[in-house]
């Protein structure tokens, strides 16, 4: 028997474990590690989701120390099971567990894909905060227009009780309160609810499959930062960010999916520069020449602009976009310089808790505020940062209205950001050629 422990950050790591280990006695899985998220080391993976192997369940600990767990539970490999990394942090990583004394292994995208009895088409990126959200709804919406119906699986987010979040189901709204879903879950949930398209999501991703299915003619699977798919795909979209060339090619497992695109997606084309439009291009030819490219724009759109004219304003960007998206700045910066704003406030000096804690861990974050909420005290911390910040209006550009889980003391404008296509032909077109090859008649 092998002793593995999963590198991971609460996610990935848990459906790694699902299809590779659970169910095999040569190994035996010692703990997971976790970062990129916070509050979730010291809990455990409960033993209803880790089987009879696993009678006590598996600790979560901090990834900083992994070095000891290796040498004191004598582990025989370490297996990367996160996403967004740069080819040199994974490699520290990969240098730190082979000087302690464990294999360093990386699972085959297909070994940890889970194979559907309905059609699958999968949105993924190269980054996170590409625009894989907005390009998945729309593709929900092609979907629908073509006679579809699509039924979203989302990339895992449990950042609660384990157990009772191992397969969630959102019709409404009120499913979310039901589920007590955090700002970074209701980002990605409630654009798709209100167009009517149910989501799934949660922590045993075949469980989830399999009732999925019962209510869809295509599933969707909408990916997470830039982790590959968890199901077999018949359609694999990859978007890439034209405002952060290179990076398709140096982060993992971005680079995975920038190989693996059937058609790869070039965002934001609008408000990219053409030298940067041209090198993201170069580099999907090299890497994967037989994949379909089509440009598209991401046109960003504020519900009220003459309140921003002139004003000092506060920007509230998507969290994750920023922090390991390593992204300066987002929708909300765009629209911001749009409609003339005479100054946009640094919250920095004036954010507390967690939320200043995350200014200190990702220093390329400017005058520019995340939305970080993953529990009700750091949703606490993010209105106290909001309220102490001096400024005339609050830009916010979350996927989601914040002010319905964040009290704004401020007059506050939102921010919205939808796809569209550039050139023909188009995104459009790809899908009705895929539904049209579903719908056609097996020849005998």
């Amino acid at each position: 028997m092998k002793n593995v422990l999963l590198l991971g950050a609460a996610g990935r790591d848990f459906h790694n474990f699902n299809v590779l280990f659970r169910h095999d006695p040569q190994y035996n899985v010692v703990a997971f590690t976790a970062t990129q998220i916070p509050d979730i080391a010291g809990r455990r993976y409960p033993r209803e989701l880790a089987g009879p192997q696993y009678p006590a369940g598996i600790p979560i600990v901090e990834e900083q120390d992994f070095e000891k767990l290796i040498r004191d539970h004598h582990v025989d490999v370490v297996l990367f099971s996160y996403s967004d990394i740069s080819y040199q942090n994974l490699m520290h990583l990969a240098s730190r567990s082979v000087a302690a004394g464990a294999d360093f292994w990386l699972a085959a995208a297909e070994r940890t894909m889970i194979a559907s009895s309905a059609p699958v088409v999968s949105v993924c990126a190269v980054r996170t905060g590409c625009g894989k959200s907005p390009l998945s709804r729309r593709v929900a919406a092609e979907l629908r227009a073509l006679g579809c119906t699509p039924v979203v699986i989302r990339h895992p987010m449990p950042y609660g009780d384990l157990a009772k979040q191992a397969v969630q189901r959102f019709a409404t709204f009120a499913d979310l309160e039901k589920h007590e879903c955090t700002i970074e879950e209701r980002e990605e949930y409630e654009p798709h609810l209100e167009k009517g398209t149910v989501v799934y999501a949660g922590v045993d991703y075949e469980a989830i499959l399999r009732q999925a299915e019962k209510e869809a003619d295509v599933i969707l699977w909408d990916g997470g930062n830039n982790d590959t798919p968890f199901y077999k795909s018949d359609l694999e979209i990859v978007v890439v960010d034209p405002h952060r060339p290179g990076h398709e090619l140096a982060y993992y497992p971005g680079e995975v999916n920038l190989r693996r695109a059937s058609v790869v997606v070039i965002n934001k084309v609008d408000t990219a520069e053409a030298a940067n439009v041209a090198t993201v291009r170069a580099n999907i030819k090299a890497a994967n020449p037989k994949a379909r490219v089509v440009e598209m724009n991401c046109r960003v759109t504020v519900a009220q602009p003459e309140l921003l004219k002139g004003k000092r304003v506060l920007v509230v960007e998507d969290g994750p976009t920023l922090t390991h998206g390593e992204m300066p700045y987002g929708a909300g910066v765009v629209a911001a310089r749009q409609c003339g704003v005479a100054e946009m406030i640094d919250p920095r000096p004036y954010a507390v808790g967690t939320i200043r804690a995350t200014y200190e861990k990702y220093p390329h974050m400017g005058s520019i505020l995340p939305a970080m909420g993953y529990g009700p005290a750091q949703r606490k911390e993010l209105q106290e940062t909001i309220a102490r910040t001096p400024c005339d209006v609050v830009v916010i550009a979350t996927p989601v209205d914040l002010a319905k889980t964040v009290k704004i003391d401020k007059p506050s404008v939102r921010v919205a950001y939808e796809v569209e296509d550039r050139e023909q032909p188009g995104i459009s077109a790809i899908l009705a050629e895929f539904v049209g090859k579903l719908k056609r008649p097996v020849a005998v």
